[in-house]
């Protein structure tokens, strides 16, 4: 099987180089596409009326309700435009409990009583849409008989069109609520919790002298993803099934080299990254780098900064794109954290920011960060957030997927500590002794080679090991993982920060209010904030055994899998600050709790009963078979009259081997067979006693691999899937 997967792999390639490849079309003009197919503010302005579009604005920009006469009018405007491009449905796009996206789409289509038909789309069904909310995840909140659910229209993220073959579909972003109210997705609690620290940093600009009403938290998200070739994926059931190799031994090179990151990008993976960025382009996706990443088979793709409810919309996008564009060049997107076991898994870089209406960036420090009083404030407040809330912090990242990549040497640890580089610890280090009167420089770069420029260098190096790391103008999130929504992460890291925010904003209008002056009150504040937050400042080395000896004196939280981190989230101090800023009420968290525990039970129990699966009907098949063969062999030798010594040790070596794994497959499906009423002791079941099952089962697969003839092993191996490309 694995010889023929590896020959189907090669007229694969050799089928599309033949053809020239994909490419149906000239490089297109990223700048005369972009946004074609967005109902954006141009498309806007030329297509409704002016006081509809200032209404419009006013709802995107300021919060403001749509009445229904304005709705009514967008909604014949969108749809004028829509059906213009070809479109015949809509769809209202939101995103559950189940970490994708989900649609419905219904048609456009009204008959009319001669018989004919028109296309008809009012204020209401563009506002409004109605989905069977009984069958997503509640975690609780609602009964399986309680089916009534609201989509309700996002103004903030613009209309897009889908085209897929014959189909061009309008989409809407949108919420997604129960009957009774309670956020049943993962956009309304990210725009809760926008809502929620816009408020609380606007109080602390008007402190400084702003007088913006809004402030806007923003992100860019780089994802990581491996790319194979597809006939290696459909011959093997746990790639399809898991999003992972659960057998694989270790090919004779893997990225030790180092010759992969940032290398020459292949041929037909480049061309796949074309199309994917042009079709990113017209729906309005600001991609902006793409890049070998450190594992063979392994890319990114990066965009730009934007308004954080957007870039979730868009990151979601990005994900279903490269899922849905790879196929034409016989490829497949692998989005799991660690789809191969011993080289890097992927990650989801969340960099993170908060800028005001006017596009100031609220974490830009200038050029002499320690007389910026505005932007010290934005930073100390970050740092008592991520230190004063690391648990929940923490478990916005737990997930089955992440369990094996946090850690590990491509990855942060699962402890939360904060790099600000060698300029910002020395300026916050002044203010803990009392005022910051320098910043350092970094001054120019000299190469020793005349004819190449002096470079400006940065006044500190940058830490790839850091969870949560200052990266010039924004807080790199690293612990993100690659096939997660990132609305999660973004609305604990804003609820935190909005804490901090109020907590600093109050402190600051009490101490101004009784006539003290505000840059004395700034610096007592700031050296107070540092004092008691300093312990989540750590610029070295995050993957050693003496950081994990030193987090542990600073009382740091280690929270080293999902079943260990998840309780975070439904502590008495957790409900208090997400219900206290209206994010997630406690029965809206407690829903998530059920269901992220859920989440991990199901996919270990399905990771576990595949590797039953192809233990029984893949391996073993192939493994006796061979055994067979050995002794087959061992005899034919001994009965011409020369003894086989190193035959029998072979034999008795894989025969021990066999009957290992067999028993190891029979006592894995035995513990599978587990039932439990409470949610939390089902996930400590599996993590306690399925996961160390697997990887013993693993562990003896593998060994068999490596001393069964390659045309006889049953699937693709590490050596074929990381280097055919």
């Amino acid at each position: 099987m694995g010889s023929t997967a590896l020959t189907e792999a090669a007229k694969g390639i050799r089928d599309w180089s033949m053809k020239g490849g994909h490419i149906s079309s000239a490089p297109v003009n990223a700048a005369e596409i972009f946004g074609s197919r967005v109902f954006s503010d141009k498309a806007q302005q030329e297509r409704l009326p002016k006081p509809v579009y200032q209404a419009l604005r006013a709802t995107i920009t300021r919060g403001e309700a749509l009445d229904a006469a304005t709705a009514n009018t967008v909604a014949t405007a969108l749809k004028d435009w829509a059906v213009e491009h070809g479109a015949t449905h809509f769809t209202h796009w939101f995103q559950p409990m189940t970490g994708v996206t989900a649609e419905k789409h219904d048609s456009f289509l009204a008959p009319t009583s001669d018989g004919t038909a028109i296309a008809e789309f009012r204020g209401k069904e563009l506002i409004q849409g109605e989905p069977d909310a009984s069958s997503f995840p509640s975690g609780g909140m609602r009964s399986t008989f309680e089916a009534r659910g609201y989509t309700a229209w996002d103004p903030t993220s613009p209309p897009w069109l889908h085209m897929n073959g014959n189909s061009v579909t309008l989409v809407l972003p949108t919420a997604f609520v129960s009957w009774t109210g309670e956020a049943l997705d993962k956009k309304t609690p990210l725009l809760r919790s926008m809502e929620a620290v816009s408020r609380q940093a606007v109080r602390v600009l008007k402190l400084f002298g702003s007088n913006a009403e809004r402030v806007f938290a923003t992100c860019g998200p780089e994802q990581e993803y491996f790319l194979i070739d597809r006939s290696f994926y459909f011959a093997r059931p746990d790639l399809i099934n898991a999003g992972r190799t659960l057998f694989g031994a270790a090919p004779p090179k893997g990225q030790e080299l180092e010759d992969q990151y940032f290398g020459s990008i292949p041929e037909r993976v480049l061309a796949c990254m074309a199309e994917t960025e042009s079709e990113l382009y017209k729906v309005g996706v600001p991609v902006k780098t793409r890049h070998n990443e450190v594992a063979p088979s392994q890319y990114e793709i990066a965009p730009i900064f934007e308004n954080a409810n957007v870039a979730v919309d868009h990151q979601m996008m990005t994900m279903e794109t490269l899922k849905r564009i790879a196929p034409r060049y016989g490829l497949e997107c692998l989005l799991h954290e660690k789809p191969f076991g011993g080289v890097n898994g992927s990650g989801k870089h969340n960099n993170w920011s908060l800028s005001d209406e006017f596009g100031n960036n609220l974490l830009s420090p200038g050029d002499n960060p320690h007389d910026n009083m505005q932007f010290l404030v934005f930073c100390a407040a970050v740092l008592r957030a991520v230190d004063r809330w690391q648990g929940p912090l923490r478990a916005s990242v737990a997930n089955a997927g992440n369990d094996h990549r946090l850690g590990a040497n491509e990855a942060p640890p699962a402890i939360l500590s904060i790099f600000l580089g060698d300029m910002l610890t020395d300026i916050f280090e002044q203010i803990e002794k009392g005022s910051a009167k320098s910043t350092k420089q970094g001054g120019l770069l000299d190469m020793g080679v005349s004819v190449l420029p002096k470079l400006p260098r940065d006044a500190g190096d940058r830490n790839r090991t850091s969870p949560f790391a200052f990266t010039g103008n924004k807080f790199e999130f690293r612990a993100v993982s690659s096939g997660q929504n990132i609305s999660f992460p973004n609305t604990i890291l804003n609820a935190a920060m909005t804490d901090s925010l109020d907590s600093i904003a109050t402190e600051l209008e009490k101490s101004t209010a009784k006539g003290e002056d505000l840059a004395k009150a700034v610096a007592k504040l700031l050296t107070k904030i540092v004092k008691e937050h300093k312990r989540i400042i750590f610029n070295g080395n995050n993957y050693s055994a003496a950081w994990e000896k030193e987090a542990a004196k600073r009382k740091l939280l280690n929270l080293k899998n999902t079943v260990a981190a998840l309780p975070q989230l439904v502590t008495k101090e957790t409900l208090a600050l997400l219900d206290k800023y209206k994010v997630l009420n406690p029965r809206e968290i407690h829903g998530r709790y059920e269901i992220f525990l859920e989440n991990y039970s199901k996919t270990i129990n399905v990771e576990g009963n595949i590797m039953v699966l192809m233990a029984n009907r893949y391996i073993l098949p192939t493994a006796l078979e061979y055994q067979k063969n050995i002794g087959l062999s061992v005899s034919a030798v001994k009965a011409a009259g020369s003894p086989s010594v190193q035959g029998r040790k072979l034999l008795v070596t894989y025969t021990k081997l066999v009957d290992r794994f067999k028993a190891q497959t029979d006592a894995l499906d035995k513990l599978l067979d587990h039932e439990s009423t409470s949610a939390e002791t089902h996930a400590k079941y599996m993590r306690d006693q399925i996961v160390p099952a697997m990887a013993k089962l693993r562990e003896t697969g593998d060994k068999i691999e490596v001393l069964t003839p390659h045309e006889n092993w049953p699937m693709p191996t590490y050596r074929e899937m990381l280097f055919v490309k």
